[in-house]
């Protein structure tokens, strides 16, 4: 395979999450990516969503200056509105962040070089020599930025660090075949196995990820399938026995993780001006888990509630 990357490419990062545990093997740096064609209604980062910086709203930093308004060259700042920002007029150009001092305006997501990433990376090179550790790529979905995602691959197997990725596996299988030869672990989601039902809470049906599934596990190093257990949308017993029976079928593949929905990223929605769908769903009983894990089990799969 050819090594060579090109260290001024660009690419949109939303955020680096450091020293994390539960996304691989070892501690690890977390990469997020912007960019992702799914819309899952339950999204703890909705900032990612699309391939482009947003402007995010907190209202109980404002105090109604105003500023804001004034520097706007395009009126997308207007504090009558929800969230405070028209995101369909708003050029990302950071004139009402610079102007806001008190820090209710935020900027998220910022493009990146390869080099310029991988010196914020390499500050933690020691902990993931020590623990086995190393970078995971996530989102939005990594793969939408999949030049810039192979090239940063790329650059980390050059340190000789670990390589993983969070993916929703919703890609071309062009794209599969560029990126996954440069990972170390795929960490796949299924969400569910019936299309229409995935249709409607994540905005895609699941014909692409089940194909891609197979076609990732025959060539990944390692793949663990995740599956993030939503109430109103998988939390029964039938469906986590489908995802387990189709894990089965996948070559190489012994390990699935059920992710207990949580509302952490909820707050984002106000930020952005959007509603948050799954406002007073709770997070599944300890026991309910348990029942899913030992139908995953049954199958004769590693099980793991959590990461």
């Amino acid at each position: 395979m050819d090594s060579t990357y090109d260290e001024n490419k660009k690419g949109l990062v939303f955020n680096i999450q450091r020293f994390s545990v539960n996304d691989g093997p070892g501690v690890r740096s977390i990469v997020f990516l912007n960019g992702c064609p799914l819309r899952c209604k339950w999204c703890c980062n909705p900032e990612s969503q699309e391939l482009k910086s947003v402007v995010m709203f907190k209202a109980q930093n404002c105090v109604g200056c105003r500023n804001c308004e004034v520097v706007c060259p395009t009126g997308a700042s207007n504090l009558d509105l929800p969230g405070k920002i028209d995101h369909s007029k708003c050029i990302v150009c950071g004139k009402c962040v610079d102007v806001c001092y008190h820090k209710a305006l935020e900027m998220t997501g910022k493009w990146m070089t390869i080099d310029e990433l991988m010196r914020e990376l390499y500050k933690d090179r020691t902990i993931y020599r020590r623990t086995g550790g190393g970078i995971t790529v996530s989102g939005g979905e990594a793969m939408v930025q999949h030049d810039f995602l192979v090239d940063l691959l790329k650059a980390c197997k050059s340190l000789g660090w670990t390589t993983a990725i969070e993916t929703t596996g919703y890609t071309s299988q062009d794209v599969i075949e560029k990126v996954v030869p440069w990972l170390d672990l795929v960490m796949m989601d299924i969400k569910h196995f019936d299309a229409e039902i995935h249709k409607e809470f994540t905005g895609v049906d699941n014909e692409r990820i089940l194909l891609n599934a197979h076609r990732i596990a025959e060539i990944a190093k390692e793949m663990i399938i995740r599956v993030p257990v939503i109430p109103g949308f998988n939390a029964k017993a039938k469906y986590i026995e489908d995802i387990a029976r189709f894990t089965t079928t996948l070559p190489g593949v012994k390990e699935l993780h059920l992710l207990p929905y949580h509302d952490l990223g909820s707050n984002k929605y106000a930020m952005l001006g959007k509603v948050y769908e799954m406002f007073g769903v709770q997070k599944p009983e300890a026991e309910l888990m348990e029942d899913f894990k030992a139908i995953v089990e049954k199958q004769g799969l590693i099980c793991k509630i959590g990461g």
